[in-house]
């Protein structure tokens, strides 16, 4: 009897060929995968990664090669369909891990970027004050005068300054504890008027010397809040401040606290520069500043908006940025929970 061959035979040999070929792909995927990670880690790699791009490459050459093997195979061979299951679910994995490495290099590049941005600004920010620290203490080193007002204009700019340097840096600092959880919060239950009218006194001198029309409208002395002192101070402080500082000479600004059931809402609002739809998604990230806004006030680490933000939501509030665009105004939207009546003793 002559031997026949096996319909199919030849088809099922070279199946099986394709499919040792795929699974050796799919382990130098793997293999690269893994340096790919490795490098990641290391923060050594960049846009045009080689190994990225090798990896892309061979998730191409197994996606071409499942779809060559599928056509080549016929139907009913459960072996080959269970195989080729396996290698789609390898090849989606692969792919998958390929985008979230491209987005965590992505997300590393810019990490790095705004690192060496924040650097820089901190610098001018920190050279800006010591420069008349210095000039006033030399000054102060060789005169030879008792004349009262000009070392008390001496002392006032040495003053001024070091308090501005002492600000960056606890604002630095309260940044720093907040990402690690360690600010502790003082609570106790507040008058908001009393905090917000104080916050309006040291702001308001700032805005007077730039002719800046500033309107406050408070809720009655009843309206509280359970909150730090300390902090609901910050948190207005750097609104107002930011407000004035990307308004026009001139300009309006307006605060108005409203009591609504158990919400206050506290509106901070200007005329200034607005605020585009780019830095609009950022406006609450820290280090974060829009171009337009850096080149209209060169003074600023970034910080004030994040800070606020995130000592809002420590009390269990939210805080929303508006701005119909550029040259429109912006307006920031604090809103705290009301402190029921005190219980007593």
């Amino acid at each position: 009897m002559n031997a026949r061959s096996v319909p199919g035979g030849s088809a099922t040999a070279k199946a099986a060929s394709e499919l040792a070929d795929l699974l050796r792909q799919i382990e130098r995927a793997r293999e690269l995968l893994a340096r790919l990670e490795s490098d990641i880690e290391a923060s050594h790699f960049c846009v045009d990664n080689p190994t990225l791009v090798h990896l892309v490459e061979t998730n191409d050459a197994l996606v071409l090669s499942l779809l060559r093997l599928q056509a080549e195979q016929g139907p009913g061979q459960a072996g080959a369909q269970a195989e080729r299951a396996d290698l789609l679910d390898a090849n989606e994995h692969l792919a998958l891990a390929a985008l979230e490495a491209q987005d965590h290099q992505l997300a590393s590049e810019k990490a790095r970027r705004r690192q060496t941005e924040f650097l820089a600004v901190l610098a001018h920010e920190l050279r800006g004050p010591l420069a008349p620290i210095r000039t006033a203490a030399s000054l102060l080193s060789r005169m030879r005068t008792d004349d009262p007002a000009t070392l008390s204009r001496l002392s006032e700019v040495i003053d001024r300054q070091v308090v501005h340097v002492a600000r960056m840096v606890a604002d630095l600092l309260d940044v720093s504890r907040l990402h690690t959880g360690k600010l502790r919060l003082e609570c106790e239950r507040v008058e908001i008027g009393r905090i917000l009218e104080d916050v309006c006194e040291a702001c308001r001198p700032a805005m007077d010397a730039r002719q800046q029309v500033f309107t406050v409208q408070v809720p009655a002395p009843s309206v509280h809040v359970f909150g730090d002192p300390l902090r609901l101070t910050q948190i207005f402080r750097n609104l107002l401040e930011n407000a004035s500082k990307y308004t026009q000479n001139g300009g309006d600004i307006r605060l108005e606290a409203t009591a609504a059931e158990d919400q206050l809402v506290i509106s901070v609002s200007d005329n200034g520069i607005g605020i585009t739809p780019e830095a609009m998604s950022h406006i609450f990230e820290p280090f974060v500043q829009d171009a337009r806004a850096a080149d209209y006030n060169l003074t600023g680490l970034g910080i004030g908006l994040a800070l606020a933000h995130q000592l809002v939501e420590a009390h269990g509030g939210t805080i929303v940025a508006r701005s119909a665009g550029i040259g429109l105004g912006s307006q920031f939207v604090t809103t705290l929970p009301i402190s029921g009546p005190d219980p007593g003793p």
